[in-house]
C-alpha cells in the first residue's frame, strides 16, 4: 500500500510541475528522489499556494490518465474553443501521443491566434520528441525572434533539432546562450555532452569544470536543487581525466 501511495505522489508532482510550467529542475527532484523530492515539491508548489481542491483532482487524473483526456476529449466536442483544444493538445503531449497532440495544436492555430507564441513553441516540443527534428526547426524558425523565446525550454530544443540535422555550428550557437553561471546546469550538462560528440574535448571540460567550481560555492538549497546534475556533471568530468 505504501509503494502505490509513492507513485500516485509521485505521479502528481511530475503532473502538477508539468501543467502549470515549474522549472523542470523540480521533475529531477521527484523522479530521482520520489519520497523527499515529492514532499518538497508538494510543500513548496502546491500547499503554500493553497489549492487543495485543485490538486485533489488531478491526483485522481493521474491515478487514471486516460480519464483526464477523456474528459477534455468530451469537453472539446461540446465546445470546441482554443483552450479546450489547446488543454486536450497538452494532455496528449503529457502522455506522449505526439501525433494526437500536433494534430490538436495545429488545429488550434487559426484566427487571432494563428500566431500563438505557447502552441508553436509545443508544436515544436511534440515535433522533437517524435523525432521530426526538420519540422521541430520550422516552427522554431517562426518564434525565434519572440523575446520569450531567447533561453527558454523553445531555444534548447531547437539547438538540439539543429545539431539532429547536423546543423552544428548553429546548434552551438543555441546552445551556448544557457552557459550562464549559477544557472540553467541541465542546459550547460548537455552543452557539454554536445561538445564531446563533436569532438570538442577542452570545451567539454570547460564547461564540466565550470559547474564542478560552481557546486563548491553554491548554497545549501540552490545545491540541493541542482545536486543530480552537478552529480552527473562531476562523474562525467572524472571520466575525461
Amino acid at each position: 500500500m505504501y509503494y502505490y501511495f509513492i507513485i500516485a505522489l509521485q505521479g502528481f508532482c511530475i503532473y502538477h510541475c508539468y501543467s502549470n510550467r515549474n522549472n523542470y529542475y523540480w521533475w529531477l527532484a521527484i523522479v530521482f528522489l520520489p519520497v523527499v523530492g515529492s514532499l518538497a515539491y508538494l510543500f513548496m508548489n502546491v500547499i503554500r499556494k493553497n489549492d487543495f481542491e485543485k490538486a485533489q483532482e488531478t491526483l485522481k487524473t493521474v491515478i487514471n490518465p486516460s480519464k483526464k483526456i477523456l474528459d477534455l476529449e468530451r469537453k472539446l466536442k461540446f465546445s470546441k474553443t482554443f483552450e479546450n483544444q489547446v488543454a486536450l493538445a497538452d494532455a496528449y503531449l503529457l502522455e506522449s501521443r505526439y501525433d494526437l497532440a500536433i494534430e490538436n495544436y495545429q488545429a488550434s492555430l487559426r484566427d487571432v491566434f494563428k500566431d500563438d507564441f505557447y502552441v508553436i513553441s509545443k508544436l515544436q516540443e511534440a515535433y522533437y520528441f517524435s523525432s521530426r527534428f526538420e519540422s521541430s526547426i520550422t516552427f522554431a524558425e517562426r518564434i525565434k525572434n519572440n523575446t520569450a523565446f531567447k533561453k527558454s525550454r523553445a531555444a534548447f530544443l531547437f539547438g538540439m533539432a539543429l545539431e539532429k540535422t547536423e546543423n552544428i555550428r548553429e546548434a552551438e550557437v543555441w546552445l551556448k546562450t544557457f552557459d550562464a553561471p549559477y544557472n540553467y546546469f541541465m542546459e550547460r550538462l548537455e552543452l557539454a555532452r554536445f561538445y564531446l560528440r563533436n569532438d570538442k574535448i577542452q570545451n567539454a571540460k570547460a564547461v564540466y569544470q565550470d559547474i564542478k567550481n560552481e557546486s563548491e560555492n553554491m548554497s545549501k538549497q540552490s545545491f540541493k536543487i541542482n545536486r543530480i546534475v552537478i552529480k552527473k556533471a562531476i562523474e562525467e568530468l572524472s571520466q575525461l581525466n
